[in-house]
């Protein structure tokens, strides 16, 4: 791609042209031009990166409210139902363990503890785990670890004293 002097210059004067006619057109319909704000590239944004202003609580509302209709038809209720919002605030599910779960929950670890003791094994713990393993080396295997030491830091000695 050749890119001389006179095409760059001939690209920037077409640069210009586009920003004031952008300009033009913007104030033609008051500020509301479909093109990027001065200086900025799309930014990564949906929107081509224009920058929009603040919503008003209305609209915010309006929204919300379609935004819960939609959820409404997709979970199969009436549209009607979810539009009113304390009632739908009010009727939002809470997730988590009630008391009655907890409950079952506990007694069921509580029999199972009281399990295994009858039987002599241990709780589990993590100590309990690894009780099979031996932690660290022994004696033979240190010794054979250090002599392989040895023989390769000589090799490396003799390896750059002949450099």
């Amino acid at each position: 791609m050749d890119l001389s002097f006179q095409k760059l210059t001939q690209a920037l004067s077409l640069r210009q042209q586009i920003s004031a006619l952008e300009e033009r057109l913007s104030s033609l319909f008051g500020g509301s031009s479909s093109s990027p704000a001065k200086g900025r590239r799309g930014g990564g944004r949906r929107g081509g990166g224009r920058r929009r202003g603040p919503m008003s609580a209305a609209t915010r509302a309006k929204l919300a409210a379609a935004a819960k209709a939609r959820w409404a038809r997709r979970k199969g209720a009436t549209t009607a139902s979810s539009a009113s919002a304390p009632a739908a605030k009010t009727a939002r599910k809470t997730r988590g363990l009630t008391a009655a779960g907890r409950k079952k929950l506990s007694d069921a670890m509580r029999a199972r503890w009281a399990a295994r003791r009858k039987s002599g094994g241990p709780a589990p713990t993590a100590s309990t785990k690894s009780k099979g393993r031996r932690k660290g080396l022994t004696a033979a295997g240190r010794r054979k670890l250090s002599e392989s030491m040895k023989a390769r830091w000589a090799a490396r000695r003799k390896a750059a004293g002949k450099k």
